[in-house]
Formats: structure tokens, C-alpha cells, sequence
């Protein structure tokens, strides 16, 4: 397989948070020497505190507090011991207070992420499979890895898509004996809710469906005796439903709880679940607190206090009401998000917000897609009602003078959340007079002598380049091969142009730039779902091709502006279109738009990096190796010229109908040896409109001496028309590759044609940038920028990628 280099997703996330903390919104640090939990003070500036998950304020509780410190006198720090030797004395009368809240024996954990390592493990049996929610949260998803090693199927749905999980189930039906759903019952970033009753329908119409809630945001607010949403909803667990609660958090204290109506299979979770016999206990001061909390929870004290919370968010849903705020969704838990489209409109109001003495939480990707970035609204029994008015009303006077300073608009942010738009209007910077950005559907209406000025300079787009695509791809009866094009030119007002590019719009592979080991597993599972994990994507560019996809004139004064109108037409495109993700491919690492283009909402990430030769005319093998550095001469001498005598080469502007289809077949076998970079199959037709183009011609390498053997090698190359050689794509026949070096062959080959042609670039094109350059290319790396609807496919591919590590 060619090696490439891969995106590192860990990269990406480090460098979208990075440009959050260096915004001055994440990783923040409390000043304050004493914290009442209404206000918090951070960098100087004393703010009121919207940001806490302990809704009640049971955190502050004063009996809490002496609960915890009597338990330090009486009982020390920490009791260091597992509980599965013996449990320090307060653990008993905890777990009693805990059955008595809810009717049920609990199991107690040091808290809900080693809750679920200790669980889920032993809850899920081998002949059982797990099907998740993607917004499910990440503690959830990281206990369910350690099912994959004992080959217990893990899927992954879109966000409460109810269609989707009973697709899931049926194709896992006859497979399995437990099919287990899991989610949250509240969401921790917009605030919604499980669909539990929908699910419950679910279970009665597929006995094998069981459920586990993951309840940790709905627990204390709501509920009898603070028990959660979810047992709110149930009002009595069922056999086939888990429920994983929390003593933090709003509870106050610290810990998790696990419920289950079966008492042998808590027996077993106590018995060996993981981190409950081999972690250490809560120590006695959470446990104390929990105790002080449980009797609170116990007492009709409870029942003010969630009153008071639930006027509490009456009253800021009522005032948000009367504005027009995008509020993603809109009910009665204390969760609110507040969309904002793009990091840099979030970045802005956040700081508005902080001057005006309001802490809020960022949103932002990977907990959301990058488009979806916003902020997170928590209220808690700390906030007075007068904060919360002095709060909406400055969240409405900041929104649109954030928008407006961001070039973002109400209108974009509920596309981009899927919100009503009707009453909006469409603002955007294209309406500007100074620039005019042009839209067209085929090259055949662009002028061929601008585009060739601009653009034709690189890979096969140039104006005759683009034809052959549009005749190849445009009508094309495979539908993941069919694209519409779109062409885009940004002029000023006296008609100079500043910016040129081409997009396309088809089918991609989610895990086109995945690993290897990703694509595998995927290419499985499409043999009997072809379309499995795949996405429409509006892309600069093509698949067919690489290189710089664009032309902007840098030197004008306003390049950067053309370049966002650019981007607001996309992004008008890509809504129209209701693509799954949008891609600008391929800009250099360090162009000067990054943080232009970054902060209109996208994600960069790391492309495979570009081959080019600059192709110094050269009339002998010695001058050529000359340019080599001293390696790499060594490896030509050793490894390309010694087996050259072994090939008969020959060049060829058409093939007839048996080499076209051995040139096929070739063809076929390196994609199907190749996965690096892991796109659709080009159909026959795509190879018959080269043999037609007179702009195409084929380099083939047959066996010197062997005439039974048709060639066993050949290589697809289009010449530019402003001259530069592209060896778009190639084909061997693997019997003979290892033993007479035959891609090494072909490389050196294609550099010698373009030579004898007097090319003075060779567009090599991406994967096996180690063997490329051993032959004189210039590695280049490439960045492209991504906006996607969510991150379902993403995370599905990280855990596959986690999979695979793990089983190495």
C-alpha cells in the first residue's frame, strides 16, 4: 500500500482548542478566595457565574460542608482500601439513604467514568452488541471500546435518530442476544432531551432492545426525591433499562450511581466490575457530603428547591422569548445553547459578555461540529432573578453587534443548526458593490483564455482539462461518480478578477483520508452496503484532482474580502444544496487566508502532502542524477537503472480496445491494493474519454523479451497546456512489481517522457511521497478546511482507528 501522511485528529482538536485558549475563553483559572457560587472571578474581574453544572447549589450547602469535614475529623482524608475488602464506615448508611430516594438498591462508584468502565464491561455479555448516540458523552464512549476486544459489536447513531437505530436493530437482530441502546438522558451541551418514551415503543416492538441512560445532567433538578429525568419519565425502572446517575455535580458531592432492577447482576458488577474492586474508595469527606445531600433529597426541601430552579427557567426561557435569539433548543432544563456559527463570532461575544461581568461556557468543536460552535447557558439556585434579566438583556444587545463584527448573521446561524429561516433575511458579503462574484455551471461559459491565465497553470484543470472532467463526471450513470461542477470568479468593480476556483459536488468516502486500517474494516462492511459511511460533499476542486485549486490575486487590496465573498457563496451552496460537509482543498500550510477562512467556521486538517518535480532539461542519466542529492543517486543507480533493461517502454496517445481494458484492469488492481487515499472506483467510461482526448497519452512498460505477457505497467498522463506532465493515475500487474521494481520504473519513466517533451513540471500528485522523492520531487505540505453538519462519522472512524490499536 502507499504510505501517506495521515491527519492526526488529536492535531486537529489541539489546534482548535489552542485557538480558544489563546482567545482567552478556555482553560481559564478562579480567583476568588472564597467562592459563593453566584459569582466567579477570573482575571481580575468579578463575573456572574453561568457556567456551573450544580444547578441546586448544593455545592455551597453549609451542611454539606460540615458533613464533609466531620468526616474528616472522624474518619481521615481517604480510607485506602478497595471496597472489595471492606467499605469505611459511612459507606453503609449512604447507599441506605440512596435506596430509600429511590426504591432501589445502588451501586456506588468513584465516579461515572470509572462507573462505566466497572459497568458496562460486565453488563454487556459477548453475545450481545451495543449501539450508541453520537452526542452520548465521551466517558460512555470510552468504556464501550474495551467491548470491541471481545468482538462484541459497537455501532453508532446520528443524535436521537430514532430511524436510524431501528435500521441498526434489525440488521443486528438475528445476530445477537442483547441489543443495548445508550445514551444520555440529558444532553450535556444543548440541553435536550433522551426520547425516552419513543424509545420504550421501541423496546415493546424489539424484546431484544434494552436500555442504558447515562443521567448525570438530569439528576436532582427533576425528579421525585431528585432522581433524575430519566426516573422521572420511567417513574419505576424495568428489567430491561440501566441507569447511571451522579453524586457530583448538582448532587453536590462526589461519585456516580448505577441502577438495575436485577439483583444478580448487581451482585456481579459489585462482585468484579474493573475499578470497584481495584480503584480506591470515595473518600470520607464525598461521602459524608453525599450523606448531607441524600437527606436533603429525601426531604420535601427538595421540592422547593427544584421549584425554585424551574421558575428560575421560566422566567429566562420567557425573556428569551420575547427576543429572537437562535436558543438550539428550547425547553425546561437548566441547559441552554446559544448558537453561534462560527469560533470567532463565539470568541466575541464571550469576551462582550466577560466585560460585562457574565461567565459563560464556549461550545465548540470537538463537543460540536465547528459550524455549530456556541455558548452554554447554565442557570443554578445561585442566580438571582435580576442577574438572569441583566444577563438575556445584554446576551441581546451583544448578539448582533458580535455578528455584525464577524461577518456572521442571524440567518447563517440558523442554517447552520438547521433552524426556521423564513422571516430572515439573507445577509451576506456578496451584496458589497465594490466586489461581484460570479457563478457558472460549466467550463463551456468561461472565457477559455482568463481561465487558462489563472488556473490552467496547474494539474489537469486547465480549460481543455476541465472538459474532459465535465464529460467524464457531469452525466455520469454511476452515482457515486456523477458530480455537478461550479464555477467561481470574483471580480472588482472595474471587472479585474481577483479570485478564480472550481468546486464540485458528488459522493465522498467519509474515510477518503482515513488510515488504512479504517478503510478496511469500512470496505467490509460495504460489500453489503455500498453507500455505508458516505457523504455529499460540496469541494474546491475535484477527486480527480490535485494541487492549487484556486487563484487569488494576493497583491490586491481586497483579496482578503473576494476571498470571504467567496466563502459566503459557499456556504449560500452548500445550504441549497443540503450537502453532508464542505471541503477547500488544497492550500499550502502557511497560506495567508488561514485565519481568514478559520474563523468563518471551519476545521483545518492535514492533507496528504504533494509530490512535484521541477524538471531541469537534462540529456544524459548522469546530468539527471546529478540533480539527485548523494542518497538518493545511490538509489537510482541501484534500484531504477539496473532494471530499466528488463522493460520494453512505449508511448501511446490511444489504445485499442484489448489494451484499454488490460490498462483497466491494471488499474483495478493497484485501487485494489490501495487504500491510503480510499475513493470510489472510476468506471470504464472515465478511461475510454482519455483514449478520446488528444490531451492524454499513456506510458506502458511490457516485459523485454516476453511477448505472451501483455504490458505490466502503465501510467495515465495528461499534458497540461501550460506545461506541466501529470501522471494522474497508474496501473501494474503485481506479479512482476517486487521482483523488477516496476512502480519505481514507472516513475522514473514518466520523469524521462516529460522530459523528452520538455515539460518543466511534473505534478506527481500525492501517496508515496517516500519513493518520490528518492527520485528528485519537492515534498509540499497541504491543508484543507472542512465545515460538516456533525461529527457522527468522525467519531464513528476515531473509535474504528481505536479499535484497530487496540487489537495490534
Amino acid at each position: 500500500m502507499a504510505k501517506i501522511k495521515h491527519n492526526n485528529f488529536i492535531d486537529t482538536v489541539d489546534e482548535v482548542l489552542s485557538g480558544a485558549k489563546k482567545e482567552g475563553v478556555l482553560h481559564l483559572y478562579a480567583e476568588n478566595k472564597i467562592l459563593t457560587g453566584r459569582t466567579i472571578q477570573i482575571k481580575g474581574k468579578e463575573m456572574f457565574h453561568f457556567g456551573t453544572t450544580g444547578y441546586l447549589g448544593l455545592e455551597q450547602d453549609d451542611r454539606l460542608k460540615e458533613a464533609a469535614i466531620q468526616a474528616i475529623r472522624n474518619y481521615g482524608t481517604q480510607f485506602p482500601l478497595s471496597k472489595s475488602y471492606i467499605s469505611h464506615p459511612l459507606y453503609s448508611e449512604l447507599e441506605s439513604k440512596i435506596e430509600q430516594m429511590y426504591g432501589i438498591p445502588a451501586i456506588v462508584t468513584k465516579n461515572s467514568t470509572l462507573g462505566h468502565l466497572a459497568v458496562i464491561p460486565t453488563l454487556i455479555r459477548d453475545e450481545d452488541a451495543v449501539i450508541m448516540d453520537h452526542q452520548v458523552h465521551w466517558s460512555v464512549q470510552n468504556a464501550c471500546q474495551l467491548l470491541k476486544l471481545r468482538g462484541i459489536p459497537v455501532e453508532m447513531i446520528r443524535h436521537s435518530n430514532l430511524e436510524m437505530l431501528e435500521d441498526k436493530i434489525k440488521q443486528l437482530a438475528t445476530k445477537c442476544n442483547l441489543i443495548w441502546y445508550i445514551a444520555d438522558g440529558v444532553y450535556s451541551m444543548f440541553g435536550d432531551y433522551a426520547p425516552i418514551q419513543e424509545l420504550l415503543n421501541l423496546t415493546k416492538k424489539y424484546p431484544q432492545l434494552h436500555l442504558y441512560f447515562d443521567d448525570v445532567h438530569g439528576m436532582s433538578w427533576k425528579g421525585e426525591n431528585g432522581t433524575g429525568f430519566v426516573f422521572d419519565v420511567l417513574k419505576e425502572l424495568p428489567e430491561n433499562i440501566v441507569v447511571v446517575g451522579t453524586l457530583s455535580k448538582t448532587f453536590g458531592a462526589s461519585g456516580a450511581t448505577f441502577f438495575c432492577k436485577n439483583q444478580k447482576l448487581r451482585d456481579k458488577i459489585k462482585n468484579f466490575g474493573g475499578p470497584l474492586t481495584f480503584s480506591a474508595q470515595l473518600e470520607p469527606a464525598s461521602v459524608g457530603a453525599a450523606i448531607a445531600s441524600a437527606d436533603i433529597h429525601l426531604s420535601p426541601e427538595i421540592i422547593i428547591r427544584q421549584q425554585d430552579l424551574a421558575d428560575k427557567i421560566a422566567y429566562f426561557n420567557q425573556l428569551l422569548s420575547e427576543g429572537n435569539l437562535p436558543i438550539i433548543s428550547k425547553n425546561d432544563s437548566p441547559v441552554f445553547f446559544l448558537g453561534m456559527g462560527t469560533p470567532l463570532t463565539a470568541y466575541n461575544f464571550v469576551h462582550r459578555l466577560f466585560k460585562e461581568g457574565f461567565f459563560l461556557n464556549l461550545g465548540i468543536y470537538p463537543a460540536v461540529p465547528i459550524k455549530n460552535t456556541g455558548i452554554r447557558i447554565t442557570l443554578s439556585a445561585h442566580n438571582h432573578k435580576q442577574d438572569i434579566k441583566a444577563l438575556a438583556e445584554a446576551m441581546e444587545f451583544h448578539f448582533p453587534k458580535a455578528l455584525e463584527e464577524t461577518n456572521n448573521s442571524e440567518y447563517k446561524i440558523r442554517k447552520a443548526f438547521g433552524m426556521p429561516v423564513e422571516k430572515l433575511e439573507v445577509i451576506s458579503e456578496t451584496q458589497m458593490q465594490e466586489l461581484i462574484i460570479e457563478e457558472k455551471n460549466t467550463i463551456a461559459d468561461m472565457s477559455k483564455s482568463d481561465w487558462n491565465l489563472w488556473m490552467g497553470k496547474e494539474n489537469i484543470f486547465d480549460w481543455e482539462g476541465m472538459m474532459y472532467l465535465e464529460n467524464s463526471f457531469k452525466q455520469n450513470p454511476d452515482p457515486t461518480n456523477q458530480w455537478d461542477f461550479y464555477y467561481y470568479t470574483v471580480k472588482d468593480s472595474l471587472g479585474t478578477i481577483l479570485l478564480m476556483t472550481f468546486c464540485t459536488y458528488g459522493l465522498w468516502k467519509d474515510d477518503m483520508l482515513a488510515t488504512e486500517s479504517v478503510s478496511i474494516q469500512l470496505e467490509e462492511l460495504r460489500k453489503t452496503n455500498p453507500l455505508y459511511l458516505t457523504s455529499k460533499v460540496l469541494s474546491m476542486g475535484s477527486l480527480f484532482t490535485e494541487g492549487k485549486h484556486y487563484y487569488i490575486n494576493q497583491e490586491h487590496p481586497l483579496a482578503e474580502k473576494a476571498v470571504k465573498v467567496l466563502l459566503d457563496k459557499l456556504e449560500e451552496k452548500y445550504n441549497a444544496l443540503n450537502a453532508d460537509m464542505l471541503v477547500l482543498r488544497d492550500f499550502e500550510e502557511d497560506n495567508k487566508f488561514d485565519k481568514t477562512i478559520q474563523e468563518q467556521g471551519y476545521f483545518k486538517i492535514n492533507m496528504p502532502e504533494s509530490c512535484v518535480v521541477e524538471n531541469k532539461s537534462w540529456t544524459t542519466y548522469e546530468e539527471y542524477a546529478k540533480e539527485l542529492s548523494p542518497r538518493s543517486r545511490k538509489h537510482f543507480s541501484k534500484e531504477i537503472l539496473p532494471f530499466e533493461r528488463h522493460f520494453d517502454v512505449v508511448i501511446k496517445d490511444k489504445l485499442d480496445n484489448t489494451e484499454i481494458e488490460r490498462a483497466y484492469q491494471l488499474y483495478n488492481n493497484v485501487k485494489n491494493n490501495n487504500y491510503a487515499i480510499n475513493t470510489f472506483r472510476y468506471g470504464m467510461e472515465v478511461f475510454e474519454n482519455m483514449n478520446k482526448s488528444p490531451n492524454w497519452e499513456f506510458i506502458l512498460l511490457a516485459l523485454h523479451n516476453d511477448t505472451e505477457t501483455p504490458f505490466v505497467g502503465v501510467m495515465f498522463c495528461y499534458k497540461n497546456c501550460n506545461n506541466t506532465y501529470v501522471p494522474e493515475l497508474v496501473g501494474m500487474d503485481y506479479k512482476w512489481a517486487k521482483e523488477y521494481q516496476l512502480y519505481r520504473q514507472l516513475l522514473f519513466q514518466t520523469i524521462k517522457r516529460a522530459n523528452a517533451l520538455q515539460f518543466p513540471k511534473i505534478d506527481f500528485g500525492v501517496s508515496a511521497s517516500f519513493e518520490k522523492r528518492k527520485l528528485g520531487a519537492k515534498i509540499i505540505p497541504k491543508v484543507a478546511y472542512i465545515q460538516a453538519r456533525d461529527n457522527y462519522a468522525m467519531e464513528v472512524m476515531n473509535t474504528m482507528q481505536n479499535d484497530f490499536k487496540s487489537l495490534k
